[in-house]
């Protein structure tokens, strides 16, 4: 499975690609896929929300293009059909979408199911569903995650991770270059970020960096 290599290192794209500036960003954004898979980024998710499904379709091929015979594997964010039929490898189900209940019974067994959590709830119920993992956030302040509340912290990470034992739970949320062994120290399966792994001049090496660490 995508997650016996460990730690597990989960990029998600910046969801700054529209309509307007689709031919440009859409572009840059397959070059940072083309690093990560270079760089042996275990799961990508394309998250971006300002698309057209139609739009999300077509950087998805683009996409899955690249990832197609390497050891990444490319998740759709919400839209488990497009990413069925564009060739990804799964979908990552937000808080509000269907359950991951509902896509295992209905899509190839194969099709790798994510879900956000934001309590052990919500990590318990994914693993019960069937989810083959649970991203749970925010682990430190981040603007993207905001709207969720006041960060978890590790604390409450090693609690969940503890609770719901060989369960993979990836931490999301404010980690970088200087936290990442605290989340992995709490017993994460790995980690995932937006704005440290869409650096596409230091992907390499920082993907090489989480990977070389040494729980303490």
């Amino acid at each position: 499975m995508f997650f016996e290599r460990k730690p597990l290192i989960y990029l998600i794209t910046d969801g700054e690609i529209t309509a307007e500036n689709f031919r440009e960003k859409s572009a840059e954004t397959l070059k940072i896929i083309e690093k990560a898979v270079k760089a042996k980024v275990s799961l990508i998710q394309i998250r971006e929300k300002r698309l057209s499904a139609k739009q999300v379709f077509e950087f998805t091929v683009k996409a899955a293009q690249i990832t197609k015979n390497s050891s990444t594997k490319l998740l759709v964010n919400d839209r488990a059909d497009i990413a069925l039929a564009a060739g990804a490898d799964g979908v990552h189900l937000p808080a509000d979408s269907l359950s991951a209940e509902i896509i295992r019974k209905n899509f190839p067994r194969s099709f790798i199911i994510g879900v956000s959590a934001h309590s052990l709830a919500e990590v318990e119920k994914a693993k019960l569903e069937g989810a083959d993992f649970a991203a749970f956030s925010p682990i430190f302040a981040t603007a993207s995650k905001a709207k969720y509340g006041a960060p978890q912290g590790v604390a409450a990470l090693r609690e969940v991770v503890k609770a719901v034992e060989t369960f993979p739970v990836i931490a999301l949320g404010g980690i970088d270059e200087n936290n990442f062994g605290e989340v992995l120290n709490a017993g994460a399966k790995g980690i995932s970020a937006i704005r440290l792994l869409n650096d596409t001049e230091n992907i390499g090496e920082i993907v090489g960096k989480i990977r070389d660490y040494k729980n303490e």
